[in-house]
């Protein structure tokens, strides 16, 4: 408030005698985001080539992934596209070249399903460095099929990563 606002009736002794006995609002103390687990540094034993279980296509990849098995409830699959179901492990595979992006996929999903992991996400980008289309996104929307213990998978919500990183619903039925 300024010197020269001599008025006893100023918008700020106005607002006070309006809001006189207004009692806050009660919160609930959750946040409306959710924490972010750091990515764990994958364990890399002495095994022959991880991830010759994935063949490449050339396919055209959508902006936001899509990928659900037969059998998934609709309200699971609902819940896992909004992010109600938190992931319990990142992959991030920036920056790397599909040949070893497909090693750490196989590994990493291997590690997910010992650990007995129910959703998992992967960071893959979202291309800008790509001529045509994301690379990495392409693969990804290939290889994840081809595992039997992919249930389902889609684009992160806008929060964790939007189309830039996938969720991944994994079995555990398949564990070895």
């Amino acid at each position: 408030m300024s010197a020269s606002d001599d008025n006893p009736d100023s918008e700020y002794d106005i607002f006070r005698k309006a809001m006189q006995g207004v009692e806050p609002l009660k919160h609930d103390g959750k946040s409306p985001w959710h924490k972010r687990k750091r990515p764990v540094p994958l364990e890399f034993p002495d095994q022959e080539k991880p991830g010759d279980e994935f063949a490449d296509t050339t396919t055209e990849t959508p902006d936001f992934l899509e990928f659900r098995r037969p059998g998934i409830q609709h309200r699971l699959w609902a819940d896992f596209q909004r992010g109600v179901l938190t992931p319990e492990a990142t992959l991030d595979l920036h920056g790397m070249r599909s040949h070893d992006a497909r090693q750490a996929l196989s590994q990493f999903l291997d590690q997910s399903l010992k650990a007995r992991h129910r959703c998992v996400r992967i960071i893959h980008g979202k291309g800008h460095g790509s001529s045509q289309q994301p690379v990495l996104k392409q693969r990804i929307n290939q290889w994840l099929p081809q595992r039997r213990e992919v249930l389902a998978f889609c684009s992160a919500p806008r929060w964790d990563g939007g189309t830039g990183a996938a969720y991944v619903l994994l079995s555990r039925k398949w564990r070895e």
